[in-house]
């Protein structure tokens, strides 16, 4: 069942992204060589609590970290460890979340470490327009497949590839809420996008092939042929006009 969310919700949506935003570019700034991906999870912990919120990740399903950081041909949920430095050329995904009052903020972008290769950043920036591309349907009168549909195309047309095992999804009162917002699919199809809706639209992109698979820690997403992977999500609210990004740094 699709949530409709009340003005009150929405207001409390809105704090809650406002700290996961600001964790998300603490995060980033601290992607650097030299850095361990613990350093940043413990640092964004911190920050969320000073917050006065929770990482809503933190034993999530079992999950060890307050927030996922996947390197290089690591899709999405790595696990935050010390032995992984970050190097330079390294591109770092963050995924973060934080629940405040009741309310989940979920957002991701990946950020490069030093200087990268020309392929690698275009990568990133393709995986972040392609969201913007997105939500461009993401408006009264649409469906979700819209939204999805402007994704792969947008990416696909930059020659790179859509995740497909992994989707984006509503959110609120619950990190994982109906409707399912794949990255992929034919426009016109799925429920029909309303005012007071709340999705995280997540675009997940590979410079080669989508095909994905699960490293032995049972969290841990790689690309099967070992190429690099980029994240880009942001939390929107769906009004009577333009898409609210309640996970913007305000």
């Amino acid at each position: 069942m699709i949530k409709i969310k009340s003005p009150r919700e929405i207001e409390l949506m809105r704090r809650a992204g406002e700290i996961t935003a600001a964790a998300r570019a603490l995060a980033g700034e601290m992607v650097s060589p030299g850095v361990t991906t613990r350093e940043i999870d413990r640092a964004v912990h911190n920050f969320i609590l000073s917050k006065g919120a929770v990482p809503t990740f933190l034993h999530y399903n079992g999950f060890p970290g307050s927030v996922c950081v996947s390197v290089n041909e690591q899709v999405i949920h790595g696990i935050p460890d010390k032995k992984t430095v970050i190097r330079e050329g390294d591109i770092v995904s963050i995924d973060v979340g934080a629940t405040k009052d009741g309310f989940v903020g979920d957002c991701a972008a990946t950020f490069m470490a030093g200087q990268g290769t020309a392929e690698a950043e275009r990568l990133i920036e393709v995986t972040r327009q392609s969201f913007f591309e997105g939500i461009r349907f993401a408006r009264p009168g649409y469906r979700i497949s819209d939204i999805s549909h402007a994704v792969q195309t947008y990416v696909e047309a930059n020659g790179f590839s859509v995740v497909r095992d992994y989707v984006g999804h509503g959110v609120g009162s619950e990190l994982h809420e109906a409707p399912e917002v794949p990255n992929y699919g034919a426009p016109g199809h799925g429920p029909r996008l309303v005012a007071g809706m709340t999705i995280a639209v997540e675009p997940m992109v590979n410079i080669g092939r989508p095909e994905v698979r699960v490293l032995s820690n049972d969290w841990t997403v790689v690309t099967c042929d070992g190429t690099l992977s980029a994240h880009y999500e942001n939390t929107i609210l769906i009004t009577d006009g333009d898409p609210e990004i309640l996970t913007a740094v305000r």
